[in-house]
């Protein structure tokens, strides 16, 4: 991930129009960890600046409509007049991918930039981001057959095919890593490359095209885990239940992203009797925990060391203190 801006380079809006390299802020961290708080506070300084910011969301779950509770998606009041977009933008019976995602978010911030206003990204999602910063791996489609072959595979099956065709990445795997066993064998029994090899053929990214400013919220682990427990009881105080109950009535494929969001199985297994309410609870309470953990993890190692990590209660956090650098770039 890039942050340096050669002073020649330009964005270039969908409209043909070239526009100067311009700011962009990032707000990244894990669930529960108050970047949604942060960017708020971040765009009323740019606002008092008499300035227009808009907040555009990087967190896969935000994305669908289906998932105003359970994501966690800012209400209205807590949006406080600031134009956010990319949020519940999405129906849920198609899958976002973060190629999808991206090509979305660079309209957003082009449209942004031509306006003249400040564009805010905040999220947690890792591949979100890589994806839209450093472009994405031109690997090629699929073959329908092949994929479907594979995802009738047992686990173990498509895991010892992986060790036998590409045993470097079936080593950096947990062999009960469903998902990228899967993707990884696909990519390489269809192009007989590596995936490894793909992802350094990235392509698309705007990294070189902007001035990033990185901001990483890593809050202490303790702190951050009583706050996923405290989120978890809110949202179903909220209605979580509710919503969860009108997605499964749509009788979605169960391998959509949609139906994979934190907190949409636990409560399903709730609705059908499998678990009492608090079971329900404590189930739904380790898998943000476990959610969170993994976004620590990816946010801690696999951004550029000089990004600002900064924990909430950080003097650095005082907004103007904050964005001082970004407003008058």
């Amino acid at each position: 991930m890039m942050n340096d801006t050669p002073e020649n380079q330009t964005f270039e809006a969908q409209d043909g129009h070239e526009y100067r390299p311009a700011s962009l802020l990032l707000i990244a961290g894990p669930t529960a960890s108050g970047k949604s708080g942060l960017a708020i506070s971040a765009a009323k300084t740019i606002k008092e600046c008499g300035k227009q910011p808009i907040i555009i969301n990087s967190d896969a779950s935000q994305v669908y409509a289906d998932l105003d509770i359970v994501s966690a998606r800012p209400s209205t009041a807590e949006m406080e007049d600031i134009p956010h977009r990319l949020f519940g933008y999405r129906d849920g019976d198609t899958a976002c991918s973060a190629a999808d995602w991206a090509e979305d978010a660079k309209q957003e911030i082009k449209t942004a930039i031509a306006a003249g206003s400040y564009p805010i990204l905040v999220g947690g999602t890792g591949l979100y981001i890589s994806t839209l910063l450093d472009g994405i791996a031109p690997i090629p489609d699929i073959d329908p057959d092949l994929r479907a072959r594979i995802r009738q595979m047992e686990q173990a099956q498509a895991y010892a095919q992986l060790q036998e065709n590409d045993p470097l990445i079936a080593a950096k795997l947990n062999p009960n890593d469903k998902s990228r066993i899967q993707r990884a064998l696909e990519v390489v029994l269809q192009t007989g490359q590596s995936i490894a090899i793909w992802r350094n053929k990235r392509e698309g990214g705007i990294a070189e095209h902007i001035n990033l400013h990185p901001h990483i919220l890593l809050p202490e682990r303790e702190w951050l885990y009583a706050r996923c427990n405290q989120r978890f009881v809110e949202m179903l105080d909220q209605g979580a239940i509710r919503e969860v109950e009108t997605l499964l009535s749509r009788d979605l494929p169960m391998d959509l992203p949609v139906m994979r969001a934190i907190g949409v199985a636990e409560i399903s297994s709730y609705l059908r009797g499998q678990s009492s309410y608090d079971e329900m609870i404590e189930a739904g309470q380790m898998a943000t925990r476990r959610y969170a953990k993994r976004q620590y993890t990816w946010l801690r190692n696999q951004p550029p060391q000089d990004w600002p990590r900064l924990s909430p209660d950080s003097q650095q956090m005082e907004p103007k203190g904050l964005f001082a650098n970004w407003l008058d770039s």
